[in-house]
């Protein structure tokens, strides 16, 4: 039976206005990452994962943005996010939203893919479009996702995922192969290396301009164009990314910040937090 951390707000009050997560790994998902939600007034800033996110609205409503546009989503809507994607998130409503999310890795997909067609699949599994209405996908998706987080029946709850995810894909999945780097600016691409290799130090921007070949406020701009996002906050979602793994694999959340370049452990805690709903203590633990 997968392990469950839970973290709810202190006040007294009705179920439905409590900001609250809960969060698990399923083994029988290569660990998969999952997480039941509601929030209120938390706001995700612009992050992305390794994995993809994948997830449904239950009540309310959440705006996000993604490829630079933003979009309200409400019951029916799905969440297809593919890895290393930008987006954010927060309510749409006063009284917020809940919502359900599964953060499977590309060996999941790739392996339901293969098992459904009976062959080898090649490429990368994708989504074409991240955030659209499917109403009885959606519904297959929560109802799938409450049966793994209450664990009643092993069968129930892997047949459900399985064949909901099998149907994502089906009518909304491509096959994708990475662009070579030539097709992406190549000053941009080498500030994107730069600091995936020195995301723990503390670069500033007089190095990223360099890099780049460029001045600071051009290479902002141009950096921002391309990726979604500032340089410093793909720095500290890089550092967040490698804090998961670190946590995951047993670190502890002062180590953690230290080898991830934050200043210290309520650094890390804030940030992380703001990423992912949830403090590293809890993420660690679930």
């Amino acid at each position: 039976m997968h392990n469950v951390s839970q973290q709810q707000a202190a006040q007294e009050m009705p179920l439905h206005t409590r900001e609250q997560t809960r969060f698990w790994r399923d083994g029988r998902f290569h660990d998969m990452e999952c997480l039941a939600a509601s929030f209120i007034t938390h706001a995700f800033p612009p992050h992305s994962h390794d994995t993809f996110s994948i997830g449904a609205i239950e009540r309310g409503c959440q705006v996000a943005m993604i490829r630079g546009a933003r979009e309200a989503t409400g019951p029916g809507a799905l969440y297809l996010i593919n890895p290393g994607e930008v987006h954010d998130g927060q309510p749409g409503v006063a009284e917020g939203y809940r919502y359900r999310m599964i953060y499977p890795d590309t060996a999941v997909l790739t392996e339901i893919i293969e098992d459904v067609t009976g062959r080898a699949f090649n490429g990368s599994p994708s989504f074409a479009r991240q955030l659209l209405t499917d109403a009885p996908l959606a519904d297959a998706f929560n109802r799938a996702h409450r049966t793994i987080e209450e664990g009643i029946s092993t069968l129930e709850g892997e047949e459900g995922m399985y064949g909901v995810l099998a149907s994502m894909f089906a009518r909304h999945g491509s096959t994708i192969i990475r662009p070579p780097d030539h097709d992406e600016p190549l000053a941009m691409r080498r500030v994107h290396d730069y600091l995936a290799t020195h995301f723990a130090e503390d670069v500033g921007l007089e190095s990223l301009s360099r890099v780049a070949g460029l001045s600071r406020a051009h290479m902002i701009r141009a950096f921002a164009k391309q990726y979604y996002i500032t340089p410093h906050a793909y720095q500290t979602d890089l550092r967040i990314r490698h804090a998961r793994r670190l946590l995951r694999a047993g670190a502890t959340p002062s180590d953690t910040a230290l080898a991830c370049g934050f200043a210290d452990q309520a650094h890390l805690t804030r940030q992380f937090k703001a990423r992912t709903g949830l403090t590293p203590a809890v993420f660690r633990a679930g």
